[in-house]
């Protein structure tokens, strides 16, 4: 039986999300006939982990849904026997290294995806389908909309078949037989990125920063129109019926919050562990858009909102240094996308694979990026919220009394990446050597 993996990743409250997205898991099984792997990946404080064991032991036991909830001490003893069997236990300095780069004492969005991909192989799932604990379903007619239905009808499946259900294709040239990577949507509701404010205080402001995102080279109609739409997610239009586009993906659109990939996909590639940086887990969709590999895009989308954690003082400029980080670790991670989008399908190897060696060697050329794009980066931030005034004049003086590391960080995370790359594929090897022997 095909077995998948849904997974929620949080470190704050969300006993609601927890009820939904078992009822989505519970969903699939029953519609897809698949056994679905809920993996609650909980790195929250005590009394909120307490919570969230109580709304697990509350959910009604499901025909082909089977539920682990780890807390980061199960993670760290998964973790540390993968470790031992693809490092050895000899090498305890590596494994110390990269068992740190998994599991880091700082938020970090692409390792706890990683976890969840390393899992995933030890439940010998063949997709993993993330969602967020700051979101929510859409409703019609009184019932969810589950993303996950079409992220089970695509995922794995060859581009050639899914075109035949799929609303509208724009398949590369020779990808029919290639097998879809990634599904996903996107969002309704708030920003993903909370910087709406700093729109509504300085629209030139706000252009500037999220320009920043952007790659060199766009005529300036086209950057204002990205910037536009940056963060925007699908607006305000509600579910109205399946729609679908079966084509390599745009990752502007689609959110990480509502996502699938193929094993495929991540079982050769990680996502960067970059701590405190918002947008590096966006890695894979890059990289599977530029070797131009078929994807599905839904208009399943999932409702978005902010965590009243977000909103108090400590949150919100927790939330400004992470897009700071973010727009910092762009400088590197362009020089990537612009020689995976040059490399193309030659990305791919002859059964359609992305040969991670050469990825790898592309994030491990990006450390030796000319430092002074960073140090202008940084200079324009800083100045930006300087002159947005107000609480950002907090942002403003944390970056500058940050400057030294938030610099060398963000190229330190690139280095740490490309160690992580190199180490990947016998780090999944060995998960599905291994197993899930810790279940909760």
């Amino acid at each position: 039986m095909r077995r998948v993996c849904l997974t929620l990743p949080t470190h704050r409250a969300c006993t609601g999300t927890i009820a939904a997205i078992a009822e989505e898991a519970t969903y699939g099984a029953r519609e897809f006939g698949v056994e679905v792997h809920l993996l609650i990946l909980d790195s929250s404080p005590a009394p909120v982990l307490a919570e969230h064991r109580q709304a697990v032991a509350a959910l009604v036991a499901s025909p082909g849904v089977t539920v682990h909830h780890l807390d980061e001490d199960e993670q760290r003893a998964f973790l540390r026997e993968v470790l031992d069997r693809s490092v050895g236990a000899s090498a305890s300095a590596s494994a110390d290294r990269l068992l740190e780069l998994m599991l880091p004492s700082r938020v970090s969005y692409g390792a706890c995806t990683n976890r969840a991909f390393l899992i995933a192989q030890a439940l010998g799932c063949t997709s993993v389908h993330r969602r967020d604990s700051d979101s929510r379903y859409q409703y019609v007619d009184g019932e969810p909309v589950f993303p996950l239905h079409q992220e089970l009808t695509s995922l794995g499946q060859r581009a050639d078949d899914v075109r035949k259900s799929a609303t509208r294709s724009k398949l590369p040239p020779g990808s029919a037989d290639r097998r879809v990577a990634v599904a996903g949507g996107s969002f309704v509701g708030e920003m993903s990125v909370d910087v709406a404010e700093i729109r509504d205080l300085d629209p030139d402001t706000y252009g500037e920063l999220v320009g920043l995102s952007l790659p060199e080279g766009y005529p300036e109609i086209w950057r204002k129109h990205l910037i536009d739409a940056s963060f925007r997610g699908a607006g305000t239009d509600s579910f109205d019926g399946d729609r679908t586009a079966l084509a390599p993906i745009s990752p502007t659109q689609v959110d990480m919050c509502n996502i699938g990939f193929d094993h495929e996909l991540y079982s050769r590639v990680p996502l960067p562990p970059a701590p405190d940086t918002i947008g590096t887990d966006y890695f894979l969709l890059h990289l599977a858009h530029n070797a131009r590999l078929p994807g599905l895009r839904h208009n399943r989308h999932i409702v978005n909102f902010h965590t009243e954690e977000r909103r108090t003082d400590a949150g919100f400029l927790a939330y400004q240094v992470r897009f700071t980080k973010f727009l910092l670790a762009t400088a590197y991670l362009n020089t990537v996308y612009a020689r995976t989008t040059a490399a193309g399908e030659a990305l791919l190897d002859t059964e359609g694979h992305i040969k991670a060696s050469v990825v790898a060697g592309f994030v491990r050329d990006s450390v030796d990026l000319d430092g002074t794009e960073p140090v202008h980066r940084l200079d324009v931030i800083e100045g930006a919220y300087r002159r947005l005034g107000g609480r950002y004049t907090t942002v403003a003086d944390t970056l500058a009394d940050r400057r030294p590391r938030l610099l060398d960080e963000a190229r330190d995370d690139m280095a740490d990446f490309a160690l992580l790359m190199d180490h990947w594929e016998a780090l999944t090897g060995a998960s599905a050597e291994a197993g899930l022997a810790v279940t909760g």
